[in-house]
């Protein structure tokens, strides 16, 4: 499990470093702190990057606003952002608006403020709204990486790093190479949201990752993954073979 990458387009020292304290204090990881409009281009596309919190006034200039506008002009680069701002300007905001920000965070923020801006971006972001306010659920699925809520804060799993997934109830046992995490969330709903082309489910309650399995044994009903784990190949699926065997 990672630490979600976090880069600050902040030019008030004071305030990036207010920023900083906060986020590594719950677990977030910063991997950069931009002053400039190129600062902040040159950071974007250089280092990992999972959420951005962009000020939208830069040495007096909505050059924040200008940055949002740039990244939504690639869709495949663009991440999830946050604005912050003290303006009260009414045409500022609109404009803003029109970029499709993730959240809104007015200086001065709390620390409460931050964190749930930053759930509140990660959620809009990819479409699956009021994941973390519910006990139902504690988990966004994108195309890469399951974001888990942890405490406070929220935390990462890359979706390649996954072997197998056995269902609990409204439990969810994600197993990799190094570590097993329980995630809240239906098999409806996470069958729904991963790639079929890469997870399959193999019985009522797991989900292998095909790029895992190592060794298919339909007599066994029984299929062989990455690090010897063993799950079960239930009838009702057998024509999970075909599938592994076409996309290998």
């Amino acid at each position: 499990m990672d630490n979600v990458n976090i880069l600050i387009i902040e030019d008030t020292p004071q305030e990036s470093d207010k920023l900083i304290k906060v986020l590594n204090e719950n677990n977030y990881t910063i991997t950069g702190v931009a002053r400039t409009f190129k600062e902040a281009l040159d950071l974007y596309y250089k280092v990992k990057v999972d959420i951005v919190i962009i000020d939208i006034f830069l040495d007096g200039v909505p050059d924040g606003i200008t940055f949002a506008e740039t990244i939504n002009t690639v869709p495949d680069a663009s991440k999830p952002f946050v604005f912050l701002t003290s303006s009260t300007d009414r045409k500022i905001f609109e404009r803003a608006k029109l970029t499709q920000p993730f959240s809104f965070l007015m200086k001065p923020f709390n620390e409460l403020e931050v964190l749930y801006a930053i759930e509140m971006a990660v959620e809009k972001f990819y479409d699956q709204n009021d994941v973390f306010i519910t006990d139902e659920e504690d988990t966004v699925i994108s195309s890469d990486y399951l974001f888990i809520k942890k405490g406070k804060s929220l935390k990462k799993v890359l979706l390649a790093d996954i072997i197998y997934i056995e269902v609990e109830e409204k439990y969810c046992n994600i197993i990799t190479a190094n570590e097993k995490f329980v995630i809240l969330i239906s098999l409806t709903k996470i069958l729904k949201l991963l790639d079929e082309n890469s997870f399959c489910r193999t019985h009522r309650n797991y989900i292998a990752n095909i790029d895992k399995i190592t060794e298919i044994v339909p007599s066994d009903n029984l299929i062989v993954l990455q690090g010897k784990h063993h799950i079960t190949l239930s009838e009702r699926y057998k024509d999970l073979i075909k599938k592994v065997r076409t996309l290998k």
